[in-house]
């Protein structure tokens, strides 16, 4: 039997509190992974440079993947789990939605949440298959090659619409979801909200088009090569 403690994490609050943690978590994680990745544009020597000290260098690296992974897999379950649960409490469902005014923070990124965040799982393991469990090329510094592989994987054009779609989607999931991570953890304050609200709001914009311009990049760079 679960211990009081625990069992706070199965509540609404506790569920809201996981989903908000893990999502923040992500975030920073989603940060140094777009960093990283805009060296792509410096060439070849500095991006694999940055990938063998990430992969060969780095102990702690499976310790974080592990990290990671949980961080996913508690975010997913959550949001499931919670989504699940609010539909059973509401059996009849609207038989038109509108959209609320503005004082309500209701936008088509909050209404779609699940849409997106089922599809971002989808292209997870897309990616993660791509980019993680692909055939390597050995780069001449130590480790792979890290910016062939990425220039391969962009050089089917359905390849690149998949990210682009996907990237739009992810910017749709942090749009609203940024915001509500922090909400989630008791931040809603008139003052510091409408902040946030803006900050997640040009953090989506900027992730998602670092991303798409990483992969058209890549793409038409492939071409011409």
């Amino acid at each position: 039997m679960a211990s009081p403690r625990l069992r706070v994490f199965s509540s609404s609050v506790g569920t809201k509190l996981l989903i908000g943690l893990s999502g923040l978590f992500l975030v920073l994680y989603l940060i140094i992974h777009v960093v990283g990745n805009v060296l792509v544009f410096f060439g070849p020597d500095v991006f694999n440079g940055y990938a063998y000290n990430m992969e060969v260098r780095n102990p702690a690296l499976p310790i974080l993947e592990l990290a990671i992974l949980i961080g996913f897999l508690v975010h997913i379950y959550k949001t499931v789990t919670m989504f699940l649960k609010n539909q059973q409490a509401r059996p009849v469902r609207y038989v038109q939605k509108k959209r609320a005014g503005p004082p309500s923070r209701k936008t088509f990124a909050s209404s779609t949440m699940i849409v997106s965040g089922l599809w971002v799982l989808v292209f997870l393991v897309i990616h993660v298959k791509a980019f993680r469990f692909s055939p390597e090329t050995p780069w001449a510094g130590g480790g792979r090659d890290l910016y062939r592989q990425e220039m391969a994987v962009f050089v089917n054009p359905f390849m690149v619409g998949f990210y682009v779609i996907s990237m739009v989607l992810i910017g749709s999931h942090l749009w609203h979801g940024f915001s509500s991570a922090f909400q989630s953890l008791g931040v809603d304050y008139p003052r510091w909200t409408p902040r946030l609200l803006i900050t997640g709001r040009v953090f989506a914009v900027l992730v998602a088009a670092t991303f798409i311009v990483i992969a058209l990049w890549a793409y038409f760079a492939g071409a011409q090569s």
